[in-house]
């Protein structure tokens, strides 16, 4: 009789992942701000830069880039911070549609019926709509292309899709841009980067 090997943790290595990439996030950002970029002087150029950044990090969907939110955090300590944390989350907004029309188009692509737990999510997300959507754009842990693809599966009507992705996702950048600049300046600086 053969011995099974250790048992994989799937939820260890997405821990470890998670970690990760807020550590890389959290490295730029505190890169960003020890610059002293004059993002003042750059506000309309730095604003483009922040919609992108989040446009393209909402697009891509379960692959971040790492420096969407240390650009919105950096750009919102020096420039207007609610313009900053706007723009932010209406580029991650839009962005959200790739998932959106991934889950709407996925049914003729993928059969996700034979999925197990398939038809209780979707059953899920035509029950409580907009409101499941905010709550998963709000929150930090999950990634709101599951609320993208659900709801693009459910058939949510696109405006309230929208609508409710950017009412989750303002709040929660205004907290990670305003926590984030107020925690990483009161971290020592590294004068051997900087020489």
């Amino acid at each position: 009789m053969a011995t099974e090997g250790p048992k994989r943790k799937p939820w260890l290595k997405l821990l470890l992942y998670f970690v990760l990439l807020v550590l890389v996030s959290g490295g730029i950002a505190y890169l960003l701000l020890n610059l002293d970029i004059p993002w003042q002087d750059y506000a309309p150029t730095a604003y483009l830069a922040v919609f992108l950044l989040s446009l393209i990090n909402s697009a891509l969907i379960a692959v971040p880039l790492v420096f969407a939110m240390p650009a919105m955090i950096d750009v919102a300590a020096e420039a207007n911070f609610v313009i900053t944390v706007l723009v932010a989350s209406l580029g991650g907004t839009l962005g959200e549609l790739v998932a959106y029309y991934a889950g709407y188009l996925g049914k003729r692509i993928i059969h996700l019926e034979n999925t197990p737990g398939y038809s209780r999510l979707v059953g899920w997300m035509q029950r409580y709509g907009p409101w499941g959507v905010f709550f998963i754009s709000l929150q930090p842990a999950l990634p709101v292309d599951i609320a993208g693809l659900l709801a693009g599966t459910a058939r949510l009507r696109l405006w309230k899709f929208l609508l409710s992705c950017w009412a989750g996702k303002f709040p929660k950048y205004l907290l990670v841009a305003y926590l984030g600049g107020a925690i990483l300046p009161l971290l020592p600086p590294l004068p051997f980067l900087f020489r």
